[in-house]
Formats: C-alpha cells, structure tokens, sequence
C-alpha cells in the first residue's frame, strides 16, 4: 500500500473529525500503539469511530457504562482488513493516552501521534495490520522526523496493558 499525507492527514482514508482534540505545545517524538474493540473482541462493527466522535450509545452493552463521559480519540485506526480511518490530523494532539510518561516527562498526548489497531489484548492482530502499520510507520517517519514506537502499556504501566501479548513488535518497524 502507498500511503501519503497532504495537510497532515492520509490521504485515501477515512476521515471523521474528533472533538476530542486540542493544539500541541511539543514537536512529535513518539508514536503510541493502542488496540480497541468495543465490546471486547468485537470486531464488526463502528463502535470505535462512535466513541472517538463522542457517539456512543452507552446502554448498548454492559461494557460501555464505564466509557460513558469520556472524551477520547486517536489520530488514526487500523481495521483488521488494514483498511485506515483517520480522526485527528498529526499536527494536532490527539486524546489517546490519558494519565502518561515517558522518558521522564509527562502528557504524552502532547508529543505522540496514536495509533489504534481494531484488536483486542486476547487475540492476535492480521498480517494487513502489520502491513499497513509498518507502511504507516515508514511515512510518519518520513513526514515527522524519527520517534520512539512504544505500546500504550509501557507510557501508562498501572493502567494500561495494550496492545498486549499477542502484539508481535518483531513484525513492526519501531
């Protein structure tokens, strides 16, 4: 897949714009990788986009009482099919990381660029996911310069565990 990005969004993915954004005070250092399936490896369905856009019916399942009032989003998602939608262009800070540090400074919003893969910390991610990641990486890189790739887990230890086991760092392009 060939990927570009013209006024920091990618181009040929689908955008959504997320309230849930702000302006950044730090040049991009790093990129975060989450994983999400609403409810929890569930797969087929647009829960994500509508949690990020602040959509969410919360008394559609169980699981979702504990989203309700949260204000979240990502810069982009990777569905299983590798296909991309994008809800916060890069030079804006994205709220995908909440309560974090790395390196020794904290609000890793601020400074990171968040990646969701549509999974789940029980299940193993596709080979498209890989695919399109490590393409995504390569052009992030290309376009923001070098920067650390971490999972969500290691910026937030006592709150997170994503992206999880089943993440394999050895196909990715860190």
């Amino acid at each position: 897949m060939s990927l570009s990005i013209k006024n920091h969004l990618i181009e040929g993915a689908d955008y959504f714009l997320s309230p849930n954004q702000s302006d950044r005070s730090e040049n991009i250092d790093l990129i975060v990788i989450h994983c999400i399936s609403l409810p929890e490896g569930s797969f087929n369905n647009d829960n994500p986009t509508k949690l990020f856009l602040n959509e969410l019916d919360f008394e559609k399942h169980d699981s979702f009482k504990s989203l309700e009032g949260l204000k979240v989003s990502a810069h982009i998602l990777i569905e299983r099919n590798g296909s991309l939608i994008q809800y916060v262009p890069f030079n804006k800070c994205a709220w995908h990381a909440g309560q974090s540090n790395y390196a020794g400074r904290d609000r890793c919003n601020e400074f990171s660029i968040g990646i969701e893969l549509k999974g789940s910390i029980k299940e193993e991610f596709t080979n498209d996911q890989y695919s399109v990641l490590n393409d995504l990486l390569d052009l992030l890189k290309k376009e923001y310069g070098d920067m650390d790739v971490v999972g969500h887990s290691e910026i937030a230890p006592n709150r997170k565990n994503d992206p999880g086991p089943y993440f394999n760092w050895d196909l990715i392009n860190a």
